[in-house]
């Protein structure tokens, strides 16, 4: 026997997931019209800025895309590996118009190579893992590197937590593979006595 009781939980379970439905709705809205507002908003300080008279010089000066999510500073013709800028106005990332990050870093990489440069291929296994040498994000793997002779920390990160890291030393016009197997950095299966 269905008693009116027994059926308000069950109608009551049903009206809120359609409330929450309806204000998870609400909420993708609101974040699509406020990275729109801050889009616009990025663009018209950026043709404001641009269009303010610069003199282009490259002492001291900084390049940052749109939305403040990498930097490249150039200081006495000198450039300094783009990292992520923090952005005070919002918590979320911002989309770039400029060279990705990864391009940047190479450049400054192999722009201070130098005569004397050596060459440094990187493989990983599985490939497509996130390369960073001395800790900057210089593309993903296979990847041949012409860099200036010193020494490097080689880490490639992989897709799904994996890790390999190296340090290799590079003499003036030699060339190094290094060829790494990522590794899990956590155990995959947590077993109890």
């Amino acid at each position: 026997m269905n008693l009116p009781g027994d059926v308000r939980p069950a109608t009551r379970y049903k009206n809120s997931r359609l409330f929450l439905r309806a204000i998870r709705q609400v909420a993708v809205t609101l974040v699509a019209l406020a990275a729109t507002c801050a889009w616009q908003a990025a663009a018209q300080t950026a043709g404001q800025s641009n269009s303010g008279g610069s003199s282009g010089s490259t002492s001291g000066s900084t390049s940052s895309s749109s939305g403040g999510s990498s930097s490249v500073t150039t200081t006495g013709g000198k450039s300094v590996l783009a990292t992520p800028a923090p952005d005070a106005k919002s918590a979320h990332l911002a989309a770039t118009n400029g060279p990705a990050p990864e391009d940047v870093n190479r450049k400054a990489l192999e722009d201070n190579a130098g005569r004397d440069a050596g060459k440094l291929l990187v493989r990983s296994t599985p490939t497509h893992a996130r390369i960073y040498i001395n800790g900057a994000f210089v593309g993903y793997a296979p990847q041949l590197f012409v860099v200036a002779p010193g020494k490097y920390k080689v880490e490639l990160r992989g897709q799904r937590d994996n890790y390999a890291e190296k340090t290799t030393a590079l003499l003036p016009n030699d060339t190094q593979e290094i060829s790494l197997n990522l590794t899990a950095r956590y155990p995959l299966h947590v077993g109890s006595h």
